[in-house]
């Protein structure tokens, strides 16, 4: 009798190695409280029974990745390798960290490369000028794409249909007093953001900032990141940051897509 093939979902299946699983759930939440944590508040967060929740934290110290005394466990410096390996493979960050030093050059400001994960940005890259702190968004940082000028930049590459789907699944919380988060508003602002090609938003992620970013895209026209520019609102008008920076940002978004694969 000749053995039958397995389906794609049942290879798929058989490959998830649930231990792993577990264990990067588990490191994950040690980034919802600062300081140390307790075993049982990492098994109830990581939502793992206490014993399974023990026995990979053993392991992870083991690894070097936590440290503890049995009863208090902390994140040990060893877990920057995992971003490290991202950052120095990432096509993206190499490819567009020259452009965000010229950009912050030219401007005197503070840029940023950030791509979507799921319902969320995150800054992967970042560049500011000598003369300013290097505060703020630093790498890593994550916020709601909804209510960011680099989260609907990038949404806009959805067609109306998706995008109204998204918008309604999203989790949409009021960062700031001027944060939208009716969907049927928010669409209309992201539909109106792609054919502008361009997002300016003023004061919804955070109270007193605004910033202005347009899509990155690759060869073959797919937005796969946005790069953005922003300064706090009693320093910069919104129109400056169309006059100003919008075509730096275009000229290095366009300079770099030939270069993306």
């Amino acid at each position: 009798m000749p053995k039958l093939k397995r389906r794609e979902s049942d290879e798929r299946a058989t490959d998830f190695v649930e231990s792993l699983d577990r264990g990067l759930r588990l490191l994950q939440c040690f980034g919802i409280t600062a300081g140390p944590m307790t075993l049982s508040d990492l098994a109830r967060a990581a939502e793992l029974p206490r014993a399974t929740a023990r026995r990979m934290l053993f392991t992870l110290q083991r690894g070097g990745f936590v440290s503890g005394d049995g009863k208090l466990f902390s994140l040990t410096p060893h877990v920057l390798t995992l971003a490290a390996s991202y950052l120095r493979s990432s096509q993206l960050v190499t490819v567009l960290q020259p452009v965000l030093d010229r950009l912050a050059t030219a401007a005197n400001e503070i840029s940023s490369l950030a791509v979507l994960d799921g319902d969320e940005v995150v800054f992967i890259a970042r560049s500011s000028p000598a003369r300013m702190f290097s505060g703020g968004l630093e790498i890593g940082y994550r916020l709601p794409a909804f209510c960011t000028s680099v989260g609907r930049a990038m949404l806009g590459q959805l067609d109306d249909a998706e995008l109204a789907a998204r918008l309604t699944a999203t989790k949409r919380e009021a960062l700031t007093p001027q944060t939208v988060t009716d969907p049927k508003v928010l669409l209309a602002r992201t539909v109106a953001d792609r054919a502008q090609g361009y997002s300016l938003v003023d004061r919804e992620a955070e109270p007193h900032f605004r910033s202005i970013s347009v899509p990155v895209r690759r060869y073959d026209g797919v937005i796969v990141a946005a790069i953005n520019m922003g300064a706090h609102v009693d320093r910069v008008p919104a129109q400056e940051l169309i006059e100003r920076f919008l075509p730096l940002l275009r000229e290095g978004a366009e300079a770099v897509r030939s270069q993306l694969l």
